[in-house]
């Protein structure tokens, strides 16, 4: 008995670093391990070399509908769905691969990322409780995250009507300023 509880702490901690290394939050790490938050601060400072982060966890859908996260975040859905059906993963193991191909994607494209693991895991969350879901766009037929119970039967998307600022970040205005 003895043997299975040390083999199951080591996965934990196994799991918790590599979570750690993708940029897992403290709340994520003690819902996803049984390890102590005692336990945890020690990994994720030794992994990392600082003290992890504090605050609450983004508790509030309404940061996934705004135009540049919406885009992202249906990027990851898509990707989670891949993971699901095509590796045949579940639960955290499709998170983190969803998020893996996510990160690879965004590199490929030199874009800004702007979904961190903490808020992929709580997108997933939100999708099991029902407050978010896929909505299809009518006018390219993509598939893009909208709140849980709004009707989506006229649903356009953010990148078919993108919004007059969209696409208005510091990094975009601080490329538009060093261009003469």
């Amino acid at each position: 008995m003895r043997n299975k509880s040390v083999l199951q702490e080591a996965q934990d901690i196994q799991k918790a670093v590599e979570l750690i290394r993708l940029g897992a939050r403290m709340q994520m790490l003690e819902a996803e391990t049984a390890l102590s938050r005692e336990r945890l601060l020690k990994l994720y400072k030794e992994v990392k070399g600082v003290s992890p982060p504090k605050g609450m966890l983004p508790f509030s859908t309404d940061w996934f509908m705004s135009w540049q996260p919406n885009i992202h975040a249906s990027l990851f859905m898509a990707l989670y769905r891949f993971v699901q059906t095509n590796a045949h993963l579940e639960g955290l193991d499709a998170i983190i691969q969803a998020y893996r191909l996510y990160n690879e994607h965004i590199e490929s494209f030199e874009m800004e990322q702007v979904l961190s693991l903490t808020r992929a895991w709580t997108l997933i969350r939100f999708f099991d409780a029902k407050l978010l879901q896929l909505a299809r766009c009518t006018c390219c037929g993509g598939h893009f995250v909208s709140h849980g119970f709004d009707p989506t039967h006229d649903y356009v998307c953010g990148l078919c009507h993108v919004p007059s600022r969209a696409g208005k970040t510091r990094r975009a205005q601080a490329n538009e300023v060093a261009i003469p």
